[in-house]
């Protein structure tokens, strides 16, 4: 049962849009502007930076407090000692499921980010070493060509090799293989638009709230 615990606050914890929040904050449906997504990429080029920087930090706030704290509520409520050996287990379990939670909000009919920043706030509990690796990629990569697609999936594809080299064990290399490879399926289509030659650099903000649009199809 407290597995299920685990994996279930987690998963709710994951499920608050918080792009989705801060977009009606503002007056704005955020899924209905720019590229849809829910994300800190669509909130801060639709809304600015400050908006777009408060979704950032908070989906990966989500994503720390499902791994280092989470787990230890679970152990007072079903009293499990503090220093089981089976934490690392749960750390596991709430690092997915909050990640799960934000892809696939229960709120949102189950369509949420892309998950990179609730995953960087999972990484930097569970694997920081691996973490440092793969963001001062993202740095580089996004620093040479604008686009946050390309950043992002590469990240992604380097992950467990990242968390391979910084020494952790079987089980987290192919835990984060699999956090991995869900961020780059939820990059499906800027991966097809890449290919295409139709997708978007990153081009800085916008200084005020957009007027609704559609969505590019």
């Amino acid at each position: 049962m407290s597995y299920i615990a685990t994996c279930l606050l987690a998963y709710l914890l994951g499920s608050i849009p918080t792009g989705f929040l801060v977009g009606k904050a503002r007056g704005i449906d955020i899924r209905s502007v720019g590229s849809g997504n829910i994300g800190a990429t669509n909130v801060l080029r639709a809304l600015g930076r400050a908006a777009g920087c408060t979704v950032l930090l908070a989906d990966a706030f989500k994503g720390w407090l499902a791994v280092a704290a989470l787990p230890r509520l679970v152990f007072l409520l079903f009293g499990i000692p503090q220093d089981t050996p089976k934490l690392e287990y749960y750390q596991i379990i709430g690092g997915f499921s909050v990640v799960l939670g934000h892809n696939y909000t229960c709120w949102l009919h189950f369509k949420g980010g892309k998950g990179i920043a609730t995953s960087a706030g999972v990484l930097s509990a569970l694997v920081p070493g691996a973490l440092i690796i793969i963001l001062s990629l993202w740095i580089i990569l996004f620093a040479l060509t604008r686009y946050v697609s390309v950043a992002s999936v590469a990240a992604s594809f380097a992950l467990p090799f990242a968390s391979w080299l910084t020494g952790h064990s079987l089980l987290l290399i192919i835990v984060t293989g699999c956090m991995g490879a869900l961020a780059i399926y939820k990059h499906r289509a800027n991966i097809k638009r890449l290919l295409n030659g139709t997708e978007s650099r990153f081009r800085g903000t916008k200084s005020k709230p957009p007027e609704m649009s559609p969505k590019p199809s």
